[in-house]
């Protein structure tokens, strides 16, 4: 193979596609390639031939984002902890791998199935029309996609409500009177971030509330506090924050002390995601929260039913409900 790739120009993976019969190269390619190794009288090895077509007993995850979000961010490791305890369970591996966009995401899951790197994946942080869905589709490679619910073409799925999530948080402010309450949100784009935006905006409706802000940013503590303090400076401040995770919630809370602010009294600040980090504050932040580890393990074992062969839809999981602490109160009565 690594002759014929280097005759062909090509590297080894294209000619693996070519020569199984993959998808991944044109048709021009794949035809020089079969050329070349006519040429030079290759025959694929049987014992090769059998291995390649034997279980790898590893499932990918290729993550979009930076490395140095995933250390700080208590979601993902959470998740892969989850993940992990059911697939060593079943001796199956987590290969992991970083990527800078989805370009390089789409290469990552051609490379490992064409040369039979893994035997399934999962795919996070679903789009709205996500050009992964259709690649993973076209491979024939076994996949599960984290989200939804919809978008995910005929992959298999696990998903929760997070639109009730967000109106079980906003109600509970309601109730205790704010009527100034804004969000900072996550990427735009990403379907979760346009779902819980779009259910945010119908519940403040809904309460009358005409006030409603949502403030984009990257999950980040230092997007995070950009957010709160833009926020926080304008005429017509918030009295409540919601953050659609708990770095940049921790982040917000720092910056409300920071500009001399009382958390609960001046402002109430909500978390997405309810990690032990949100318990350690001072106060302790109220959390939006559901068992991660428990999610990730309901997805591998998803992903393991697809591999073998099951039929496998959609798997609706238990959605994130909230836990009141010591970082939200009545509003500040003023006048």
């Amino acid at each position: 193979m690594a002759d014929v790739a280097r005759r062909a120009g090509v590297s080894k993976g294209a000619v693996s596609y070519a020569l199984n019969g993959l998808p991944g190269v044109s048709e021009a390619t794949r035809r020089r390639i079969l050329d070349v190794a006519a040429e030079l009288g290759f025959s694929p090895n049987s014992a090769a031939r059998a291995l390649s077509g034997a279980s790898a007993h590893a499932v990918g995850l290729a993550l979009c984002r930076p490395a140095r979000i995933l250390g700080v961010e208590p979601f993902f490791m959470e998740l892969i902890s989850g993940v992990e305890g059911e697939l060593s369970a079943r001796g199956y591996a987590l290969t992991l791998q970083v990527v800078a966009d989805p370009d390089a995401e789409i290469a990552v899951y051609r490379r490992w199935w064409g040369e039979r790197r893994v035997d399934g994946v999962f795919l996070c942080d679903l789009r709205v029309d996500d050009r992964r869905v259709p690649t993973l589709e076209e491979l024939g490679l076994p996949a599960v996609v984290i989200g939804g619910p919809g978008h995910t073409g005929r992959l298999a799925n696990i998903w929760s409500d997070d639109a009730a999530a967000v109106d079980e948080a906003v109600r509970y402010l309601v109730a205790l009177g704010h009527r100034r309450i804004a969000r900072v949100g996550g990427l735009p784009g990403l379907l979760h971030t346009e779902i819980r935006s779009t259910a945010f905006e119908a519940v403040c409706r809904r309460a009358g509330i005409d006030r409603a802000v949502t403030v984009s940013s990257d999950y980040t503590g230092e997007d995070g506090a950009r957010a709160t303090r833009r926020l926080l400076s304008s005429t017509d401040r918030p009295t409540a924050i919601v953050y659609d995770n708990d770095v940049m919630a921790i982040a917000g809370l720092a910056v409300a002390q920071e500009m001399g602010l009382s958390v609960p009294t001046d402002l109430s600040l909500v978390a997405w995601d309810d990690s032990p980090l949100c318990r350690l504050t001072h106060p302790p932040l109220t959390a939006l929260g559901r068992d991660i580890p428990a999610n990730g393990a309901n997805a591998a074992r998803q992903l393991l039913a697809v591999i073998a062969g099951e039929q496998v839809g959609a798997y609706q999981d238990e959605p994130a409900h909230l836990t009141p602490r010591g970082s939200t109160a009545p509003p500040r009565r003023t006048g």
